[in-house]
């Protein structure tokens, strides 16, 4: 009874323009914020450890819009999974430095394309996905309805999906060696054994190393790609652009590095209530203090 409750729901968000969306989005992040204080309270803290905030106004300010583009990241996901792929595509507005893609492509390497949390982060690869094979890593949701929603709603077009395990991880090699490309999201966090402790704003998050692995192995060209969500639902902005990695120095640090100066472009726009600093099951903390499963 559930699923089907959220099935409906699901549709109907489906059915309303983006412009709507975003305005409800904007009402539930207040909602969420409110009766959640887990939520809230880790929003704030990361927040407010970025140093993104010039003064306590400023904090202020950028806190409420933070609230409300967390909300528009929920309720356009049935928009962006349910929509024809011309009518999202019509949505981006412009692409800037689409040509890194192209020349990419013409070395024959492969691509590894690296998405933040960031803005709409699910438009990317429906996008891309649309003129050249991508295969995304991702993680399977705990309620199983919500698998086969995802599932169908991501993998359309060229975009294929690869579980986030062993089985997933072949598959993205395999998709480089065929000189295609590969989406991760670099800034969640992994699970133990497969990552190290690096900053992220000037705080210990322990980072993915699978990323510049495969960049390595596969002489891949490394992009970022990520895309700004625009106001009043006019829709959204793409950005790509080359990440040129020295591997004889920390990848996790420099990936980081570059995923801090996309999310200054607007702090409001990153997910700040991702628990980015946690300490997974069986992972030596970076410091003395307890550890949290």
């Amino acid at each position: 009874m559930t699923s089907f409750f959220f099935k409906m729901i699901f549709r109907l968000l489906a059915s309303l323009p983006l412009s709507w969306l975003h305005g409800l989005g904007a009402l539930l992040g207040r909602i969420i914020f409110v009766l959640s204080k887990p939520y809230a309270a880790r929003t704030r803290e990361n927040l407010r450890h970025s140093h993104l905030a010039a003064n306590e106004n400023h904090y202020a300010t950028l806190l409420t819009q933070t609230i409300a583009e967390a909300g528009k990241s929920i309720i356009e996901l049935p928009w962006l999974w349910s929509r024809p792929l011309e009518q999202i595509s019509a949505k981006v507005q412009s692409c800037e430095g689409w040509k890194y893609i192209e020349a990419a492509r013409n070395s024959g390497k492969g691509i590894v394309f690296f998405t933040p949390h960031w803005g709409c982060f699910e438009i990317t690869s429906l996008y891309v996905g649309q003129h050249l094979p991508v295969t995304c890593l991702y993680r399977s949701p705990k309620q199983g309805w919500l698998e086969t929603v995802m599932r169908n709603g991501r993998e359309r077009g060229l975009v294929r999906l690869a579980t986030a395990d062993v089985s997933g991880v072949r598959a993205l090699y395999k998709a480089l060696k065929r000189g295609e490309a590969i989406g991760l999201l670099p800034d969640q966090v992994p699970s133990q054994g497969e990552g190290e402790w690096v900053d992220f704003f000037a705080r210990p998050a322990y980072t993915m190393t699978l990323s510049g692995r495969l960049a390595e192995s596969s002489g891949a060209a490394v992009l970022l790609v990520y895309a700004e969500r625009l106001p009043r639902g006019e829709g959204y902005k793409l950005r790509v652009e080359p990440l040129p990695l020295d591997f004889s120095k920390s990848v996790p640090l420099q990936i980081n590095q570059a995923l801090e100066r996309v999310i200054a472009i607007s702090p409001a726009q990153y997910l700040w209530s991702y628990n980015r600093y946690k300490i997974p099951c069986g992972v030596q903390p970076p410091a003395a203090r307890e550890q949290a499963c």
